[in-house]
């Protein structure tokens, strides 16, 4: 009875006169229901609506129905219905209208718009109510209602008063011009990730003027994503924060340009790896209703916190171990970025071994998962804000899985908890396996190098273990035979030895690795086979058991995934006497006959209006045009006078390393944005002499 209420009716009312047979002259009213639109979604799908029509008079009360039409919100009925209003005693009387019209006066037309449940009970969509003296001065009336949630009986018009609220509302609108305008601004703030030093940058400038950081990071964020240049640019602001970092146990932990960046970056990014990661566990958890309070001082009656315990352990296992186990979801920016922070902090603290790790926890924990833990609907998670004791329980769980995340990266002793039932708790948290798991996973969503490796970090080791390989017949009379072989893979390369500990006799540079697929049992009559296509021949190797196969072909995907000529298609069975056993192609090169099964990684297209964007950044110039200038300022005094600051004035907010390439810039952005005001001027002025007001 109290579904949400919205979408509109587009309605036509008509009132004809009719001559009865008898001669007497009666009006009829005609109500033609065009459409709707906009009705709501019943259980995340369109809905099945249809419409009553009902004249409703004080001692009348017509209703006719509209057929029910499927699966739409927006349905086009386009139905007719007749109501006979008034009966006039004859043609003659010129004065009919005055008898009448009292009549009309107490008649309306409801509309109720009901979804069509078939076995369940209808639902309520939203009514409107139309009084038929409408037609008093036209004789045909059209318009579009916005349906109303239904007027509970003649309640009384006053409304109890619940309290009051405050709203702060902003509005603001953007003109976007043709493209070609924003060329000279838009390849200005994508020159950025190279200016040197990076404060001198127009994207940095814009980030320090904004008077609110988050409106400067938006637009920002989106047009270098669009151009691929949001990692450089993130990078070198990183940098830039970590030089001020003094202890190790605090880094990005700030709430700067750079740490603001690249939170933007995981929520546009990050979406559907949150989505295949996260939402089937917090759905279990929302839609289940088991207490999770340990709080002593918060238990309700009847409670028991062992009970309570165990389903909060049991929520955190399952979801720790669904994050540890998802790297390959993880987007191919976010495993960019973090490369590269974790490159830096081992630079800026070389003796501290666990910074490597703290650096990528801080953010994909602290900043990602423990935020869409705790508020799902705000990550499109979940539909609504959870209740209160399920937020209570998602607090818990959060609270946990960024120590455990961080944790794992310190491996301190002592656990950060404030609350001793949150030390209690934790203390089921704290064996070895918890520490691996952890540190895996980060070297796994971190160690990749999609670009092209610089050679200086050291190669992470990620798998090792015994398998068989078929000789890959490289001589003319080497026999084709399987062999045991000691198989080993770091972030650089997949090697196999004759023992481990051995030098390698055969070597695959990751960057050469074009795709990893299972391999059919035809092929060579045996189980538990996958095949690794590189430059050369294809490596067919067979695993001890299915479960290492797939670990094997799992990994292999994922540090090969960002390699350039990745393979769109391979052949699923060996090239064997001269054809392949799949498709019988007896060319060794051709094309394969089946779409490679580890598509691309998690990086969903995001859709970005970059001049919209760039029109945003411009808008936010102007806004802060009197600080541009005193940053202008501030750089001419810092070229001329070199002595030392004597009292904090307005040029001490600015970070200003290298002042005579910080200004050259700010003359760059300023001559751009006078460019950029003329049209938008024109347009100002051609808006406001054509505009019609009401």
């Amino acid at each position: 009875s109290n579904s949400e209420v919205q979408g509109k009716v587009h309605l036509e009312l008509k009132l004809n006169e009719l001559i009865t047979e008898n001669g007497t002259v009666c009006q009829q009213l005609v109500v033609h229901i065009m459409a709707c639109h906009g009705l709501p979604l019943i259980n995340g799908q369109s809905c099945d609506p249809y419409a009553t029509v009902s004249l409703v008079g004080p001692s009348r009360n017509d209703q006719k129905k509209t057929k029910v039409k499927k699966k739409t919100s927006n349905p086009q009925f386009n139905e007719i219905f007749y109501f006979e209003v008034t009966r006039s005693s004859s043609y003659t009387r010129k004065s009919q209208f005055q008898v009448e019209e009292e009549d009309i006066e107490k008649l309306e037309i409801r509309i109720d718009l009901w979804n069509n449940g078939n076995l369940v009970q209808d639902i309520f969509l939203g009514e409107i109510k139309v009084p038929v003296n409408v037609l008093r001065n036209d004789s045909s009336h059209q318009a579009w209602y916005l349906l109303q949630p239904r007027d509970n009986g003649n309640k009384s018009s006053k409304t109890d008063d619940l309290g009051s609220l405050r709203l702060n509302i902003c509005y603001t609108e953007d003109y976007v011009l043709p493209s070609e305008y924003y060329g000279p601004l838009k390849t200005l703030l994508l020159k950025s990730p190279d200016v040197q030093p990076i404060s001198a940058s127009a994207a940095y400038i814009l980030g320090e003027i904004c008077r609110d950081k988050n409106d400067a990071v938006l637009p920002l964020v989106r047009l270098l994503l669009h151009h691929d240049k949001l990692v450089p640019f993130a990078t070198a602001v990183a940098e830039l924060d970590l030089k001020d970092t003094q202890d190790a146990n605090t880094i990005f932990r700030g709430n700067s340009l750079a740490t603001r960046c690249l939170d933007e970056m995981m929520k546009i990014v990050g979406g559907h790896y949150l989505k295949v990661t996260l939402k089937p566990i917090l759905d279990e958890i929302c839609e289940s209703s088991k207490s999770c309070e340990i709080d002593p001082i918060k238990l309700k009656e009847g409670d028991n916190v062992e009970n309570n315990k165990e389903n909060l352990r049991y929520y955190v296992d399952k979801l720790f171990s669904t994050i540890v186990k998802s790297s390959m979801s993880c987007p191919t920016v976010m495993c960019d970025t973090f490369y590269s922070l974790r490159q830096m902090a081992t630079q800026r603290f070389p003796n501290d071994p666990h910074v490597q790790y703290s650096a990528v926890s801080s953010f994909v924990f602290l900043r990602f998962f423990a935020v869409a833990v705790v508020s799902p609907h705000t990550f499109h998670l979940r539909p609504h804000h959870p209740d209160p004791q399920t937020v209570r329980t998602l607090t818990l769980i959060s609270k946990t899985i960024q120590t455990l995340g961080s944790w794992g990266s310190l491996s301190k002793s002592k656990s950060s908890f404030k609350e001793t039932f949150m030390c209690e708790f934790f203390k089921m948290f704290q064996e070895e396996g918890y520490i691996i798991a952890v540190k895996k996973f980060l070297d796994e969503i971190s160690s990749t190098e999609t670009k092209e490796s610089s050679g200086t970090s050291e190669p992470v080791h990620l798998k090792e273990g015994e398998m068989y390989k078929r000789a890959q017949g490289r001589t003319r009379i080497g026999k084709k035979n399987f062999k045991k072989r000691w198989f080993c893979l770091t972030s650089r390369e997949l090697t196999y030895h004759k023992q481990p500990g051995k030098d390698a006799i055969y070597t695959i540079p990751v960057k050469n690795i074009l795709a990893v697929e299972k391999l059919e049992e035809s092929s060579f009559n045996k189980k538990n086979m996958f095949q690794v296509i590189h430059m050369e021949k294809p490596l067919y190797v067979q695993a001890n058991n299915c479960v290492e196969a797939n670990e094997w072909i799992d990994v292999l995907c994922r540090v090969s995934r960002c390699n350039q000529n990745r393979l769109s298609f391979y052949h699923p069975s060996a090239y064997l006497n001269g054809n392949w056993l799949c498709c019988l192609e007896t060319s060794e090169n051709a094309l394969g006959c089946k779409p490679c099964t580890a598509g691309v990684p998690a990086d969903i297209q995001i859709d970005i209006d970059e001049d919209r964007e760039t029109e945003r950044i411009y808008s936010l110039f102007t806004l802060s045009l009197l600080k541009l200038q005193k940053m202008e300022e501030a750089c001419g005094t810092i070229a001329v006078y070199q002595g030392p600051q004597k009292e904090p004035d307005d040029y001490s907010n600015f970070v200003i390393e290298d002042s005579v390439t910080t200004f050259k810039t700010i003359q760059q952005i300023k001559s751009i944005i006078e460019k950029l005001d003329e049209p938008h001027e024109k347009y100002r002025k051609k808006r406001s002499s054509s505009a019609k007001y009401g």
